[in-house]
């Protein structure tokens, strides 16, 4: 009804108030005579317009007459439900609030209508003048016959919209008077939600111990209640009466049979043989019932949608919902378990989907309190023993994951059960539905992230470049976790929507907990901040994964020194974003941060000036001192760089140690890059020769020998020089350039190369040598002398 009356206004706004008008053009008479033209062509659509308009006019009147009556119909539903019967009083403040905002939206483009039509009466009122007062001696006869007729299609363009905007206006008082009916029933219902919210969260001061101890007065009760509400005569059919009630559930009955009788001809008559795998005979029950179930929830949408009776729609799409919860966990169950786990996972879900059944057809039958009071607590009882039963006889034969779910159903299950026999009997139920809602989206959830690991490894999607992963890390590190927050809270607005209080939650998870002049949260600002958490990791990671690529791309052997302050650079920018996000989410006020940080900058300043120091020399390094993978030599100690942060370098020693030196101890102790230039370091390795040896034929020999190794530098060429002339030998000097990664293995190579080639070719190589004599004296019994000589 409120489309049709905003489609209307819509035509008006979009047809009635076209915007003719006229440029600058060559002169006044031109413009007269292109003004006249648009006048014209307007003025007939206007009165071509005329009857759609009366038409239109007499649908808004009606829709507004309807909107009235809907009004007193929700008002006197509202003010006869008594407080005893919260499922009946729910709806029927569901309905009032539910009027008065979708009334409150569509009374907008009446007064926008409005504005725009005084505006362009007022248009046409400084066109009316203009014509007018305009001075006519200078125009020609042709344009005086322009401004005369200009002048008369302004005054009845104008008298028109003039007649409409009146006609509109007294639709705008009805519309008053129906906007403050809707107001105070609105106001009413806000006033009776906050009393079943107390009554949900708040002891009705009977538990059900003292309920059983009055078993029979209780009970005479309820029946009077149920006699009352179901059973009493009248001479008109209420459209909420019990044989709607229990046709409605035969219906459902029946047609559950049609789709589970199709499914089992398709699936066991129809399906060919070559898709009946062992696999898939094992799961066959389950797949009967799950595409039955979906059947089923398909065929009562249809109804929902069809069928023009309040009981019906409202009953109906509560069933929907509750077939598609169940379809969910029977899909999840049929894609995530083996064929030998189906039986045990359909049974420890069982409890969940039964009580969850109960609770809502209490709601669709609008079950009086009594015999909620009375009934549930029982139920739920059971229920919860029927789930410790399932748990110890199937938790051996179904997953880890599943196992987890069924020890939380059954701790919702106890604290129902202790809720409802302490007296909290409505927010038991609040708490199953809450739960069953919960499970079926965490159900959801899994089933996906498992279907995506197992894609992943039979992809081998974590060892492909960035290039082809981005999307599925997207979907599986940013939409499955968005997912999980956000079931949260759709699980409590479905479970709150039992009882028509949808509006209610919705204004709880968006009002703020936490309300002050310089921060402000709520849970669904709480909840945006963490799905923005998720968001710029995933924008991190891929970053930092499409930057390496790119670097690999265009030099491997520098992309891991590269990418270290690549990626530092990234980290600074992207959480940083969030952090300035968050802070606006939360409404962070700027002076507060500011006073704040300026206190903690000064101290923090004070506290940390080694760290800066360092910060400032790692950033120095970082530059392209040192990368990743460079030999550095400093305090004696030589390394490879295995990685560079803002404070410190991480060195893997020669002698496999790791050593941390702080980047400022680098740059003041004058460390030694190795491998910054070429690669290659000079080495001075000596060996003595005998007195007497030729020189120069040992230089030749030694040369030749040492660069048919290969492990030299090949552009700077083994050089032998003599040094020292020594007690035993004459001292050669041998310079060699090896290689930095191989320095000590190849000196190693190099002089067992010297020894062998001294020895093949005669060159005696001398070692030091001493005499000693024993010296006898006449005068002594015995006397040792030594003289040491060495040649």
């Amino acid at each position: 009804m409120y489309k049709k009356i905003v489609l209307t206004l819509a035509v008006f706004m979009c047809f009635g108030l076209n915007g003719h008008a006229v440029l600058k053009e060559k002169d006044l008479a031109n413009t007269l005579s292109i003004l006249r033209t648009e006048l014209t062509n307007y003025h007939s659509e206007l009165e071509k317009r005329a009857g759609l308009q009366k038409e239109q006019q007499q649908q808004v009147r009606d829709n507004i007459m309807t909107a009235w009556g809907k009004s007193n119909q929700n008002a006197l539903m509202l003010y006869s439900q008594k407080p005893e019967y919260v499922f009946d009083l729910t709806y029927a403040c569901h309905e009032a609030t539910k009027q008065y905002r979708t009334f409150k939206e569509s009374v907008m483009p009446f007064r926008l209508f409005l504005k725009k039509t005084n505006q362009e009466i007022s248009r046409y009122d400084s066109l009316i003048t203009s014509l007018s007062s305009m001075y006519t001696v200078n125009l020609s006869e042709r344009s005086k016959i322009d401004r005369n007729v200009c002048l008369t299609l302004a005054v009845n363009i104008r008298h028109t919209l003039k007649d409409n905007s009146e006609q509109f206006t007294e639709y705008i008082k009805y519309y008053k008077m129906t906007e403050e009916h809707l107001r105070n029933l609105d106001h009413y219902a806000n006033k009776r939600y906050s009393d079943i919210q107390n009554s949900i969260f708040s002891n009705s001061g009977t538990n059900y111990l003292e309920v059983l101890s009055r078993l029979k007065k209780n009970w005479i009760e309820t029946k009077e209640t149920v006699e009352t509400k179901y059973f009493v005569k009248s001479k008109t059919i209420s459209q909420w009466a019990p044989k709607f009630i229990i046709g409605l559930f035969i219906s459902i009955l029946f047609y559950g049979a049609i789709a589970l009788a199709l499914n089992i001809l398709v699936i066991r008559f129809l399906i060919p043989k070559r898709l009946c795998t062992p696999s898939f005979l094992e799961k066959r029950n389950c797949v009967m019932l799950s595409t039955s179930v979906i059947s089923l929830a398909i065929i009562l949408g249809v109804v929902r949608f069809t069928v023009d009776q309040n009981f019906i729609y409202m009953a109906s799409g509560l069933m929907v919902e509750y077939m598609w919860l169940l379809g969910v966990i029977l899909i999840s169950l049929l894609l995530r378990l083996d064929g030998n786990q189906i039986k045990s996972g359909f049974q420890i879900y069982s409890p969940i989907m039964l009580i969850s059944f109960i609770v809502i057809a209490f709601r669709i039958t609008l079950m009086p309190n009594d015999v909620v009071n009375l009934s549930l607590p029982l139920i739920q009882l059971l229920c919860t023993l029927w789930q410790w039963y399932v748990i110890r006889k199937h938790n051996n034969n179904i997953p880890k994951s599943d196992v987890f779910y069924t020890y939380c159903s059954l701790l919702v299950f106890s604290l129902s059960v202790i809720s409802s026999w302490i007296g909290y009997v409505l927010f038991s139920v609040q708490i199953l539905i809450w739960w069953m809602m919960q499970l079926t989206c965490v159900l959801t959830i899994t089933c996906l992230s498992g279907w995506l690991r197992e894609y992943s490894r039979r992809k081998g999607i974590m060892q492909q470049p960035i290039t082809k992963t981005w999307f599925f890390r997207l979907v599986y590190s940013v939409l499955l976790p968005t997912l999980g927050v956000l079931s949260v809270m759709i699980a409590i607005y479905w479970a709150a929507d039992v009882f028509n209080l949808s509006d209610t939650t919705k204004r709880i998870l968006t009002q703020d907990f936490i309300h002050t002049t310089n921060f402000m949260a709520s849970i669904s600002t709480v909840a945006l901040v963490i799905i923005l958490y998720f968001l710029f990791a995933y924008i991190n990671h891929t970053s930092q994964g499409f930057l390496y690529h790119h670097f690999e791309q265009s030099d491997p052997s520098t992309a891991a020194s590269r990418m270290v302050m690549a990626k530092n650079v990234i980290q600074v920018v992207v959480w940083g974003t969030w952090l300035l996000i968050s802070l606006s989410i939360f409404h962070v006020s700027n002076t507060w941060l500011v006073v704040i940080t300026g206190g903690l900058s000064t101290g923090v300043g004070f506290a940390s000036k080694d760290i800066l120091e360092n910060i400032y020399y790692g950033i120095s390094l970082m530059a392209g001192r040192i990368k990743v993978g460079d030999y550095i030599e400093c305090d004696g100690i030589r390394g490879k760089v295995s990685s560079i942060s803002y404070t410190s370098t991480m060195i893997e020693a020669t002698d496999g140690s790791v050593i941390a030196f702080q980047n400022s101890q680098l740059l003041t102790k004058n460390y030694k890059n190795i491998t910054k230039n070429h690669g290659y370091e000079l080495d001075v390795l000596e060996v003595g020769v005998a007195y007497g040896t030729n020189i120069a034929e040992t230089k030749n020999i030694l040369i030749n020998a040492i660069q048919k190794l290969g492990i030299t530098d090949p552009a700077r060429p083994v050089k032998i020089v003599l040094t020292q002339f020594d007690d035993s030998c004459i001292t050669l000097k041998i310079l060699v350039w090896v290689n930095v990664l191989t320095h000590f293995g190849d000196d190693g190579i190099i002089m067992e190369c010297i020894y062998e080639t001294l020895n093949a070719h005669g060159i005696e190589i001398p070692f030091p040598q001493r005499e000693v004599r024993i010296l006898n004296t006449s005068n002594k019994e015995e006397a040792e002398a030594i003289s040491l000589k060495q040649e």
